[in-house]
């Protein structure tokens, strides 16, 4: 099969590899459609993955073309969408339910081979089966979609709560899909690109919601927007300490802060930042993947992130793809990926797409 093949850091070539075949308990997948993620372009260019030579890709799906011995045959060629996350099921974490936070866990795309291939090699319990309404291109971005629902539930959000959300790339906008479509009143989101306030008004934003902080002072529009109070909740979809800083200084005293953004480069705090945390009692929190693995008997329990997700774009009532800027052959997948590295265009979701996609 041809794959893009990472085989040392800066070095992806697209070439013939073996096709992969599946274990007893595994799936072959033929691969529909597959995003770039964010975290792609430094595991590429600067950090590398945790093995290589690897197959890079972890937003993806496509059809099932053949199982394991011991595979469910029901799962022959089913439309899927699939969670990249391989968990070890013994852990503390596992064993409370908690599979996102696995301390053995392996990663389709980063620690075993993944999607920017014609194949890849799925567990079965991994996947999600798509109703006909779903198309592939939508299914492709469940995992970053459920990556932004596990954030939002972390916010614990009321209706008349101001939810600030700064950093508009993939997960910050479809973080404000979410609460747009969730009715939460006040959604207010920080920016600096033109193409996101755009976006974001086809999404439904008000222009007077939307922040380019290239033009506006970012702390004195957030308090004439709330009476000088500060947001209620405030999502950091960043990662860089400047963006850290606007959270704790824009965070209303007893409000709630959601840290998403991976971080760039090392966090400080200085002790002004700390006194702040502790004189207005801020609730500060992390967020970490998304909730696939069912736990409990379901009139118990609550839908897994990937469950919420499902059933939004089942029912039209988020529609993620709005957000692919590009639509790109396998072959030309590479090209993607240096528009991002280089930030040479915009962009928002980057897709690869297979011909009968």
């Amino acid at each position: 099969m041809k794959a893009w093949v990472l085989q040392d850091i800066g070095n992806i070539t697209y070439r013939d590899v073996p096709d992969p075949e599946p274990g007893e308990t595994e799936t072959l997948i033929r691969v529909k459609a597959a995003g770039i993620c964010g975290s792609d372009i430094p595991r590429i260019y600067r950090d590398g993955a945790h093995k290589m030579p690897l197959i890079p890709g972890h937003e993806f799906a496509g059809e099932v073309i053949a199982v394991g011995k011991r595979t469910d045959k029901k799962w022959l060629h089913k439309r899927v969408g699939v969670y990249p996350l391989i968990p070890c099921h013994s852990c503390a974490a596992c064993q409370k339910g908690r599979h996102e936070m696995c301390r053995q866990y392996s990663y389709l795309g980063s620690r075993r081979d993944g999607a920017f291939a014609e194949y890849v090699v799925v567990p079965q319990e991994n996947l999600m089966e798509l109703p006909d309404v779903i198309s592939y291109e939508q299914a492709a971005m469940l995992e970053p979609l459920s990556v932004a629902v596990h954030a939002m539930r972390r916010g614990s959000i009321a209706q008349e709560e101001t939810v600030t959300v700064c950093g508009l790339g993939t997960i910050g906008m479809l973080l404000a899909m979410l609460l747009m479509e969730r009715g939460i009143r006040n959604v207010l989101l920080i920016g600096n690109k033109e193409y996101q306030r755009k976006k974001a008004l086809e999404m439904g934003l008000s222009e007077e919601n939307f922040c380019d902080c290239r033009k506006e002072n970012v702390l004195e529009w957030i308090k004439r927007r709330t009476d000088g109070n500060g947001a209620d909740v405030f999502f950091e979809c960043v990662g860089k300490n400047q963006t850290v800083s606007w959270a704790l200084d824009l965070t209303a005293a007893g409000g709630k802060i959601c840290l998403v953004g991976n971080p760039y480069t090392d966090m400080t705090l200085n002790q002004q930042t700390y006194w702040k945390i502790l004189r207005n009692q801020l609730l500060l929190t992390g967020t970490w993947n998304s909730s696939f693995f069912v736990t409990g008997v379901p009139e118990e329990r609550e839908s897994t992130d990937w469950e919420y997700a499902m059933r939004l774009l089942e029912q039209g009532r988020l529609m993620p793809q709005r957000l692919i800027s590009h639509r790109l052959g396998m072959a030309k997948l590479e090209q993607g990926l240096r528009i991002m590295r280089d930030k040479s265009e915009d962009y928002l979701k980057i897709m690869m797409c297979a011909d009968d996609c």
